[in-house]
């Protein structure tokens, strides 16, 4: 592993004006920055790209006419969200890729390497800062930006990104700040994953490793089914029908009137468990969801505890808020060999229900 070396004198202090710079040339020069990969001295293949078969997804009739509103363009690199639902068919995955850029600056959750930028995390004041104290000679960035805002893209992407970064140097994530704290239940799973980064805000790397990994191909999945494993392997567990993840009114308002209805209708009539996540901890969320057939809640990231640990021929069945349709959740299942369905609520007030009748018939339509 590289060396970790923090400069304590001031005249071992490093400075930089890159920042400023790049602030100068979006904002007065008006051009865009860079990608810090066309900045890279090396790129490479860390995994082989391929091709899969995307089935269409379970769902009653007319559910995708309730739609009102599809999320923005990030969350379906491949598809328009009717079509991946719909079934596209076959589907290139690009190969994961490693870069090794030299002579690069973190600054206050920002990268820079002279033209080019690549932000991390919020800024924690008004102007970033022009020094640093700390210098790594050869670290490997496996966060992103929205690993840095999403719990759920922390838990599915960056902590699957993780191994590649302990191969290639120090692992390292940007520092928790007031815009962008901890999440709270990432100590517990980062102590059960065996995680163990390096967290800077600002630093100077002599070298330093980024990665392209959100491309859904064979070795992604191994890597997120070996997290899913861990996970698994701390709990005494046996098969169940399903659990129910409650959201609440956590994260972006997406507020089922009907949330613990439902809940409690699929514990009276299935048997499922019922989980709030906000309300417990890692070993509790791991043991509830642990041998369940069926993950079911609102689309979100608190769903990703299920998805976790749901194991091959499982099903996802997110409840899908008419005015914000998402269907990332659909990548991950096709790519895991697990079946996808969902249920478009109908609006009312400030949130929309679901009805139960729909809610089963949907289940119902899963592999037995």
């Amino acid at each position: 592993m590289s060396e970790l070396r923090v400069l304590t004198s001031s005249h071992r202090t490093k400075w930089s004006l890159a920042a400023y710079q790049h602030i100068v040339r979006a904002r007065v020069m008006r051009k865009p920055a860079e990608t810090p990969q066309s900045a890279a001295v090396k790129s490479w293949n860390i995994a082989p790209g391929e091709t899969s078969i995307s089935p269409p997804a379970f769902f009653l009739p007319n559910q995708l006419e309730r739609v009102t509103g599809w999320e923005e363009e990030r969350f379906f690199p491949y598809e328009h969200p009717r079509r991946t639902m719909e079934g596209i068919g076959r589907v290139d995955h690009g190969p994961t890729r490693g870069h090794l850029l030299k002579d690069v600056w973190l600054i206050d959750g920002t990268l820079y390497k002279g033209n080019a930028k690549s932000w991390l995390s919020p800024r924690s004041g008004w102007l970033p800062k022009i020094s640093v104290e700390t210098e790594m000679e050869r670290g490997a960035i496996y966060c992103t930006a929205g690993g840095n805002k999403w719990f759920g893209s922390w838990l599915m992407e960056d902590c699957a990104t993780y191994p590649l970064a302990c191969d290639e140097g120090v692992p390292v994530t940007t520092a928790p700040s007031t815009r962008c704290p901890l999440f709270p239940q990432a100590p517990e799973y980062e102590d059960w994953l065996g995680i163990t980064p390096v967290r800077l805000r600002n630093a100077f790397f002599r070298e330093l490793v980024i990665f392209d990994d959100l491309s859904q191909n064979r070795n992604r999945h191994l890597r997120f089914r070996a997290m899913g494993e861990k996970l698994l392997s701390h709990v005494r567990y046996s098969a169940h029908p399903g659990v129910f993840i409650l959201r609440g009114g956590s994260g972006e308002s997406r507020l089922l009137h009907n949330e613990m209805e439902l809940a409690e209708h699929l514990h009276n009539r299935r048997g499922f468990r019922i989980l709030d996540p906000s309300k417990t901890d890692v070993p509790t969320i791991v043991a509830t969801c642990a041998g369940a057939k069926t993950v079911v809640g609102v689309e979100g990231s608190h769903l990703v505890h299920g998805v976790n640990v749901l194991q091959p021929g499982g099903s996802l069945l997110a409840l899908q808020p008419p005015n914000r349709f998402i269907c990332y959740y659909k990548y991950l299942t096709d790519r895991d060999q697990q079946n996808f369905g969902f249920v478009v609520g109908t609006p009312e007030g400030n949130g929309f229900t679901i009805d139960p009748d729909e809610v089963e018939r949907t289940l119902d339509l899963f592999p037995s």
